[in-house]
């Protein structure tokens, strides 16, 4: 399978600020997370992708095409037609209706007008803002914002979806919702998403794979259970009974407790020679059952927290 996006040694400086250094990726198509705390380098990124700002230094190429520079306006044309990109930050245009701010997304993408909006139409039919769409944008909810974002980064049918915070200022509902479509996008109609988030339940939510960024620099990429260490001391117990004395002989046995959710539910580590079979004979001098022992391996939000050292 050819890589959807392959860069090597990008950097981008602003001034003195360093915003990208040596971020060497080789992506496959599908659902990626672009996981990093606020100044991580995540839109810096993403605009190098898109072909609105050149890197300072580096090659790189998306769909096998080549990452243009400031003098390469054909290479950056070509590279968007492939992109769909949802922003951040709210650029609908007040006083358009919905369909015509998507009809002049796609005008704006190199399609007559006349077939940009007959798929704005369709566009907004799919992401239930039919009835919505002619309304004047500023007059939606933040879940409609959203979606007609959305929309207007669907319209020219691009194999390639930027997300920047596409959850941004939803409620729970709106959330999920916003999380479904773009896994719905790539299942149901070949996709491949890149969603740029601090929000670790959203990638746990929608993605394949993960690239951690963190002071410009990637951290960490490749699939969650790659990237997650393998802990061979920590296991997960449920337990059936009153667990107090069992608990109490486990602790004095050196096992130690990492958490109690107060309904017979631990995180523990073991001491080094432990054998598994031990909880058992523990548990049943103590009158307690055991329903679930399982290994405790790393969560993704402890893998980010290990890999950006905060």
């Amino acid at each position: 399978m050819s890589p959807l996006i392959e860069l090597t040694g990008i950097g981008r400086i602003f001034g003195a600020f360093t915003a990208l250094s040596d971020v060497t990726l080789s992506l496959p198509p599908g659902r990626i997370g672009l996981l990093g705390p606020n100044g991580a380098g995540k839109s810096t990124l993403l605009k190098i992708l898109m072909g609105l700002i050149p890197p300072s230094s580096g090659t790189g190429r998306v769909l096998d095409q080549e990452l243009g520079g400031d003098g390469d306006s054909e290479g950056n044309w070509r590279l968007r037609r492939l992109i769909g990109f949802m922003p951040e930050a709210d650029s609908l245009v007040p006083g358009l209706t919905g369909v015509e701010y998507v009809g002049l997304a796609g005008e704006l993408y190199g399609m007559p007008r006349r077939e940009a909006q007959r798929r704005a139409h369709e566009v907004l039919s799919y992401l239930e803002l039919e009835e919505a769409r002619y309304r004047r944008v500023e007059e939606y909810s933040a879940g409609m914002k959203q979606r007609a974002k959305l929309a207007q980064a669907l319209v020219h049918d691009p194999p390639v979806l930027l997300l920047d915070e596409p959850t941004s200022g939803l409620d729970p509902a709106g959330r999920d919702a916003m999380l479904r479509l773009v896994t719905a996008l790539s299942t149901d109609h070949g996709k491949s998403v890149i969603l740029s988030t601090h929000l670790l339940a959203d990638v746990e939510a929608v993605c394949e794979r993960v690239v951690i960024m963190a002071g410009g620099c990637v951290r960490g990429q490749g699939t969650v259970a790659e990237l997650c260490a393998r802990r061979q001391d920590h296991f997960r117990l449920r337990v059936q009974g009153d667990p107090t004395s069992f608990r109490t002989e486990l602790l004095g046995a050196g096992v130690r407790l990492l958490e109690d959710n107060g309904h017979g539910e631990w995180r523990v580590v073991v001491p080094p020679g432990w054998a598994n079979l031990s909880f058992f004979k523990i548990a049943d001098a103590n009158e307690a059952v055991i329903r679930v022992l399982a290994p405790d391996d790393e969560t993704l939000e402890e893998l980010f927290l290990r890999t950006v050292g905060n």
